[in-house]
């Protein structure tokens, strides 16, 4: 099966507030997550032009490992401190092919 690699779109609400806490919120994810099993890569970036916008680059040893992400407990506690400051999110599901 081949390694997963996630791109992670993820735009607070414009509000300096908003911002401040998605932020604060994505920061919690990182350490936890990659202490998961199958965890390769979990880097968080924030654009440099527009400052709610932030980007999560995952890699993965294989996507159900990823999936248990998703319904891990700290990803669950994210959705519930951050959903109401967060205007989109989109992810991107990929493999590598060079």
């Amino acid at each position: 099966m081949p390694k997963l690699t996630v791109v992670a779109n993820i735009t607070a609400k414009s509000a300096p507030e908003s911002i401040a806490l998605v932020k604060s919120e994505l920061e919690k994810l990182i350490e936890p997550t990659r202490s998961e099993t199958g965890c390769l890569q979990y880097d968080l970036h924030q654009d440099n032009e527009e400052p709610a916008r932030f980007l999560f680059f995952e890699n993965w040893e294989n996507r159900d490992l990823w999936q248990n992400h998703l319904a891990a407990p700290h990803i669950t506690a994210f959705k519930a401190a951050a959903d109401d400051a967060i205007e989109d999110v989109v992810i991107f599901e990929m493999t590598q092919v060079g």
